[in-house]
């Protein structure tokens, strides 16, 4: 069937072979950028909507100080998710979600960016020797890392790849009204998707930079002496 099967429709550079996933990943992107640009022309107050809506549901989720670090990455997966998934209404097109090269890609950024804001915010050695506290755990928190990738990258790929062969399938039996209905459930369970895919990702950054109260204690008591250092020292100068 055509909706798994992912030809190559060129050769990059001779060696490289780009299938139509990838071709359909970059009319999204495409997409994307020129609706952007249509909107920013013409209607930014929109644009500033999807803004709030996006802070609005990262802060319900993400238990930070400041969301503004993880905006750009959890905005734009998102809108990329969602287009991606909702794409394959278009006649002729696939979403690109539906293939499991694309989910694992999608599913290594997030990991990877876990890892990346944690580091930032904790430190690189304090940042891992939590995985490794006690020491016997550290296997079993590699084991969890692989889990959760796969488990993205599965759960995206099935939902995307099954309601798009439902579709297919019932428009190849009654290609009249029936995959109307079929098509309108098929966008509430790619748009749900892109929610889902993105509220994970805000929970496990959340996870990732969360200080416990231990360490915020211990945080704000160096404050308060740096702080009272700067005065004493301020005091010296004065009576000096």
């Amino acid at each position: 069937m055509d909706v798994i099967d992912h030809k190559i429709v060129f050769t990059l550079f001779g060696i490289i072979p780009i299938r139509d996933t990838v071709v359909y990943t970059w009319i999204t992107m495409g997409i994307i950028i020129v609706v952007a640009l249509i909107l920013k022309m013409l209607k930014p107050h929109l644009l500033e909507y999807l803004l709030e809506m996006v802070i609005s549901i990262l802060d319900d989720v993400m238990d930070v100080d400041d969301l503004h670090p993880y905006i750009p990455l959890l905005g734009s997966l998102m809108i990329f998710t969602l287009f991606a998934n909702l794409i394959s209404v278009v006649p002729g097109m696939k979403s690109p979600t539906a293939d499991i090269n694309t989910t694992i890609g999608l599913a290594l950024i997030v990991v990877l960016s876990v890892h990346g804001y944690g580091m930032i915010k904790k430190g690189v050695w304090k940042y891992l020797k939590e995985f490794a506290s006690p020491i016997f755990m550290f296997p079993i928190e590699l084991i969890g890392q692989v889990s959760r990738t796969l488990s993205l990258s599965m759960r995206l790929f099935g939902n995307i790849l099954s309601g798009d062969l439902i579709v297919a399938i019932v428009f190849s039996i009654v290609p009249y009204f029936l995959p109307i209905a079929m098509t309108a459930i098929s966008m509430i369970s790619g748009l749900l998707q892109a929610f889902v895919l993105t509220t994970l990702a805000a929970l496990f950054i959340s996870s990732a930079v969360e200080i416990n109260e231990e360490d915020q204690r211990i945080k704000a008591e160096k404050a308060e002496k740096k702080r009272l250092l700067k005065l004493s020292k301020k005091i010296e100068k004065g009576i000096n």
